[in-house]
């Protein structure tokens, strides 16, 4: 793998220079400013580039820096450079806003005298950072104290509200006992919908839950609500007073169907269409 430890020839015997060392931590704030970009504090990709003295060009070497596993968009953004100059017959540089991440990174991976001070030096403005957005006096620290108590408050009043539905639902789910759609009719009203027995019918026969062809086999569960678990049929056998037995057939809404008609009625699936 190939490690960029490119330096101007001039520059190969100050590497171990202590003045020059001093000199150049005291002045790389100036030589790299860090920037805001949306928000985020960020350096310039050329400013990095200067600073250490590569022997290729800015766009060549940055190419060379990306493969190493950096993601646009998360370690850093193409911009237009803000010298103001125009090159190659009119086209503004390009330069990267380039996160502190990655800057540190970039100077690790030079094995330079100069990338160990770019590296430095964006630890220590992220401890600065860091520094500058804590609590400064205690009426701050006891504002953002008051603001997570309040987040933790609300997050658990949250909770306490969807228990009851959370239990609800835990328990229709699981339960062997099946209902009526006429009480289903009064489940989904509860739950805020106004359906009543006649038109939740029809509209399980409209959706596809329920067979609509008229015949003995109207109003019961369609193949697919079956297999989706939806519905059982109940069948009751009648003796009528000629002696002749008849069965009558009921369909009733499972606890995994009612879970499940009551979020359909709920969602966007409710407003028509076939079930899904």
């Amino acid at each position: 793998m190939h490690t960029d430890k490119e330096k101007a020839p001039a520059d190969q015997g100050e590497g171990n220079d202590p003045e020059r060392d001093q000199h150049m931590t005291n002045d790389i704030s100036t030589l790299i400013p860090i920037r805001d970009h949306d928000g985020q504090q960020v350096a310039s990709g050329r400013d990095l580039h200067a600073y250490l003295g590569v022997n290729s060009n800015y766009t060549t070497w940055f190419d060379r820096m990306v493969g190493y596993g950096f993601i646009e968009g998360q370690d850093f953004i193409a911009l237009l450079s803000n010298s103001g100059k125009q090159v190659h017959g009119g086209a503004n540089k390009t330069d990267h806003a380039v996160t502190f991440d990655m800057a540190k990174e970039l100077g690790m991976i030079q094995r330079t005298p100069e990338g160990k001070r770019i590296r430095q030096y964006f630890i220590e403005a992220e401890k600065k950072a860091a520094m500058a957005s804590a609590p400064k006096t205690y009426l701050e620290a006891l504002k953002v104290a008051a603001e997570i108590e309040e987040s933790r408050l609300a997050l658990e009043a949250q909770v306490e509200a969807d228990k009851p539905k959370v239990i609800f639902a835990d328990a229709v789910s699981t339960s062997k006992s099946s209902i009526l759609v006429g009480e289903l009719a009064k489940l989904i009203c509860a739950n805020g919908v106004n359906i009543g027995q006649n038109r939740l019918f029809t509209r399980l026969r409209s959706d596809g839950f329920l067979i609509r062809r008229k015949g003995t086999d109207w109003n019961m569960p369609t193949q697919r609500s079956m297999d989706m678990g939806l519905f059982r049929v109940k069948e009751t056998a009648v003796t009528h007073s000629d002696g002749h037995v008849s069965v009558n057939k009921t369909p009733k809404v499972t606890g995994k169907g009612q879970q499940y008609f009551i979020n359909y009625f709920l969602s966007d699936g409710a407003h028509g269409g076939e079930a899904a």
